[in-house]
């Protein structure tokens, strides 16, 4: 491993060099999270900067900020809009625009400039822009357009045209799209943008986001043709588990308008309305669960040209909008990332052929095949092979994830699924009558376009493999919303799910977009008592809400997003839906105690066949709603304290103290014990401080005990596991962290990676030391809930936290636990601010460190075990180190006040 060290060691090196040319820098400058973003709706975006420095302890002491619509004028230091002049601020994260009004349909440009804490100013920023959308209802003057198909449910995919004319040189063009459905557009034969399964999944009811695309130079003078193709999707296709189609409503519709803007500043728009023209093409029938049919003799070849021959095409009928507000998407949409080869065809026991991608993924199959005119391949998708090494597909339940092809019979046919995705490993191959090259395909996995932020990595095999897979189950189900699984007929926006994975899916990538979205549906979809559906959005109906553990993400995730970004706007937005679902829960309540209503309770908790002897880990769903119910109180103070609503915290802090005196009350016996003895009781009323100071020590232990009375397994199901470690990590038992962490056998987070998992499975057990499956009617292969232990692996394994006082990594922590005879475990954060490192290495019983702080940032590095030893960083004495100050012994750890820079620690462990 120490050569792993020394090249986290270098590249914390290279990181104090390579601003020496340049001392002071300002990079990769955001708006609204994006670079360059499209679509900007807000009236004062907020603008955001990273800042390159060669010193150590550097904080930004001012900015300057100008922004135009002309990027030339700008460079010219013409700032048409704002100019901020020299403002003396550390901020350079969530900057609110405060300039003239913003207009729609318009680019602005801006660059940054600042000056440090040394007395250094760096040059201007290269310039930037973020484009707004339409802002008002009125800047809308396209018509909803359909086909003449009076009903499209299941049906051929519609597709439309029309033909254009430009009248001058062109300056700049912007398409603005949305469906009722999906839609793929092209303009002149190119596809538009990159972006699938647009405009992606909202509370349809309720809100529809638009797209907006720069398409300058997909245009051309003269006459231009211009596209798109509808499928069914989440708003007519198959939703839930009864198969119902037609959820949000039954016709495909399409809303395009192009606004071209000329060099002598006139402008046009080109409009869908009554003009256009529609037929049908290859795609006879795509659904998201089930597939798609495509039948390559309906190909219409360039049918997005000029010049193609739609004589034969129908008018289209004109429809009113809906009621549902048309919104700017905020949100990454799904685009195709990385690509898989064919690893082997496999001939099954029952004769069945079977392509192995070697990786549980998300997406789809691209092949380049030949066949006779009207032969056909399809393609089965699985996640697994049965005991016997056959295909299986059992746990998909009603949902068929076949994709047909049927060929013309022209030479090699090229194709991929346009609006369907599949979770597989495993294809089943059938039809196809030509001799199969696994060079012919390729897994191409698609999930929303969220850069990765975080990687950990460690000495043991097993857990780089865990955290692989927990990345996979990310990636998977990270599909427009935070899907519970991707394979079956479900794929649904589990409220549970999503919260308890939060924190780990914010350390893997940027979500904060694409949470910031989901989260207004979460609000929207709230019911008017507060309570909050199961699913967002909410496809399962009214009475499918308020649960405990799942209702909780409305307070959950924005606190949590709000740690992890340091983002108020999040926690202002959100507060109403906070504030209703906590007020929800005081409604159920009787003197404060939470009991009634209907709970997952701790979902799949440990169940052994055939218990005789009682071991199951069940725990009283009445008091995991009270500990959760506490648990949403407390973040709601929190959030009214940030926010400066003293009124809302005095009144919660009050009826906080009432929950947990009801908690002791009714489920804490005289002599200290929980009524329910399970690893989960445990968990939660330590993990959210339901229990008196002087009961905490005696709690921990019944909980150790119990670990051990399971041979060191966690026993925890959705609602206990995430908080597992930290508690014990909280109160001292590190040790019995890692015994969990580490142990191989079922129930664990390793023995699914022992079994050969690559993603994250549903049940402890999808498959059992024998080989056979758990029950078909639940059994994903690729579910990311029980990956929240990437939360604790991150801050507590490697130690990479944010400071609370100073979220967003503001303030980093540093704070590594080692144990479990690991031998070096790393953690690099892609932070607002910029790269954040903490990566430490046990080598013939020398403890090294190696940390980097990103400029504009400040952390506390505590050292474990370095009290009275003498440590060196990068070879000197601590007080000689310029960076480091407040050096002092805390127990047997040594705790530093760092500035930005780059560190490497080393020391003799004593233990």
């Amino acid at each position: 491993m120490k050569n792993y060290y020394l090249g986290i060691a270098l590249s914390c090196t290279l990181f104090n060099l390579s601003a020496v040319a340049q001392q002071l820098q300002v990079k990769d400058l955001k708006t609204e999270y994006r670079k360059n973003p499209m679509g900007i709706e807000a009236a004062a975006p907020r603008l955001s900067w990273k800042i390159s420095s060669s010193l150590r302890n550097v904080r930004q002491s001012s900015y300057h900020v100008r922004v135009g619509t002309d990027s030339v004028d700008l460079l010219a230091g013409k700032a048409t809009e704002w100019d901020s002049g020299d403002k003396k601020s550390e901020v350079s994260v969530f900057l609110p625009y405060a300039g003239t009004a913003l207009r729609s349909d318009t680019r602005y440009y801006w660059q940054v400039k600042i000056s440090d804490n040394h007395g250094n100013e760096s040059e201007w920023s290269a310039v930037n822009s973020w484009h707004t959308g339409l802002l008002k209802t009125t800047d809308w003057s396209a018509q909803w357009i359909t086909s003449a198909l009076s009903d499209t449910l299941a049906g051929p995919s519609p597709v439309f045209r029309k033909v254009f004319s430009t009248d001058g040189k062109i300056k700049s063009a912007v398409l603005y799209i949305s469906a009722h459905g999906l839609y793929e557009a092209q303009l002149n034969g190119k596809r538009i943008g990159s972006d699938h399964l647009a405009p992606g999944w909202t509370s349809y009811h309720q809100r529809l986001l638009y797209q907006s695309y720069e398409v300058t130079k997909l245009l051309k003078d003269g006459k231009n043709a211009i596209g798109f193709t509808l499928g069914d999707g989440w708003y007519s296709g198959q939703m839930g588990f009864e198969g119902k189609r037609g959820y949000y409503g039954k016709q495909l519709s399409g809303l395009v308008q192009l606004q071209i803007e000329y060099a002598d500043g006139t402008k046009k728009i080109i409009n869908s309305d009554g003009s256009w023209k529609f037929a049908t093409g290859a795609i006879r029938y795509s659904d998201l669960y089930n597939g798609e049919i495509y039948d390559a003799r309906f190909e219409k070849p360039d049918w997005a040209t000029v010049n193609y021959n739609d004589s034969g095409w129908k008018a289209v009928q004109v429809v009113e909008a809906g009621k549902e507000r048309l919104e700017s998407s905020i949100s990454p949409l799904a685009r195709k990332h990385e690509q898989f080869k064919v690893i082997k065809i496999i001939k099954t026991p029952k004769g069945e052929t079977v392509l192995d991608f070697g990786q549980n993924l998300v997406g789809w199959v691209a092949f380049e095949l030949s066949g006779k005119p009207g032969s056909s391949i399809q393609l089965e998708h699985g996640e697994v092979l049965d005991k016997a090494g056959n295909f299986y597909d059992a746990n998909l339940r009603k949902a068929k994830q076949h994709v047909k092809y049927i060929f013309k019979g022209k030479g090699v046919e090229s194709y991929e699924p346009h609006f369907t995705y599949q979770g597989f490993r495993y294809v089943k191959v059938t039809g196809y009558t030509g001799k199969l090259d696994p060079a012919a395909f390729k897994g191409i996995a698609v999930y929303s376009d969220m850069d990765q932020t975080g990687t950990f990595t460690t000495s043991n095999p097993l857990l780089n493999q865990l955290q692989h897979n927990i990345q996979w189950g990310q990636k998977g189900n990270f599909m427009d919303v935070p899907t519970d699984c991707p394979q079956r007929d479900e794929r649904l926006g589990w409220t549970g799910d999503a919260q308890v994975f939060f924190r780990t899916a914010a350390f893997n990538m940027d979500v904060a977009p694409f949470f910031t979205k989901w989260m207004k549906d979460v609000a929207l979809d709230q019911l008017p008592d507060g309570s909050v559906p199961f699913v967002i959005p909410n496809v399962l109906g009214e009475s499918a809400a308020g649960s405990t553990g799942w209702g909780d993400v409305a307070t959950i995730i924005p606190w949590n997003m709000y740690l992890a970004y340091g983002d108020k706007e999040i926690l202002a937005t959100q507060y109403p839906s906070m504030k209703s679902w906590v007020d929800y829960m005081n409604g159920k309540s009787q003197n404060n105690l939470w009991n009634t209503g209907f709970h997952f309770g701790d979902w799949l908790f440990y169940r052994p066949d055939d218990d005789n002897d009682g071991r199951s880990a069940i725990t009283d769903k009445s008091l995991i709603a009270q500990a959760f119910y506490a648990h949403s109180t407390q973040l709601l103070i929190n959030t009214a304290r940030v926010l400066g609503k003293k009124a809302d915290e005095d009144k919660y802090v009050t009826l906080l103290d009432q929950i947990k005196k009801v908690f002791l009350k009714e489920y804490i016996t005289p002599n200290g014990r929980l009524i329910s003895g399970s690893q989960t009781a445990y968990v939660l009323a330590l993990n959210f401080d339901m229990l008196p100071e002087n009961l905490r020590q005696q709690a921990v232990d019944f909980l150790v005990k119990n670990i051990e009375s399971y041979g060191n397994h966690l026993t925890t199901g959705f609602l206990g596991t995430p908080y597992l470690c930290h508690v014990l990590s909280r109160f001292g038992r590190t040790d019995v962290a890692y015994r969990l962490l580490l142990q191989e056998t079922y129930p664990s987070w390793l023995y699914p990676v022992k079994m050969g998992a690559t993603t994250i499975w549903e049940r402890w057990d999808g498959i059992k030391p024998d080989g056979s499956f758990q029950t078909t009617g639940m059994n994903s292969f690729n579910h990311y809930a029980y990956g929240a232990i990437g939360d604790w692996m991150y801050r507590i394994m490697a130690g990479l936290d944010t400071d609370g006082a100073e979220p967003g990594y503001k303030k980093i922590i540093i704070s590594p636990q080692p144990g479990g005879k690991i031998t070096h475990a790393a953690a690099q954060l892609e932070t607002l601010y910029g790269l954040t490192v903490s990566s430490w290495e046990i080598e013939n019983g020398i403890f090294k460190l190696a940390v980097v702080i990103p400029p504009n940032t400040s952390a506390l590095i505590r050292l474990p075990g370095a009290a009275a030893t003498k440590v060196t960083e990068n070879r000197n004495s601590l007080k000689e180190v310029i960076g480091l100050s407040k050096i002092s012994d805390q127990g047997n750890d040594i705790v530093i006040n760092a500035g930005s820079g780059a560190y490497r620690f080393e020391y003799a462990l004593k233990y």
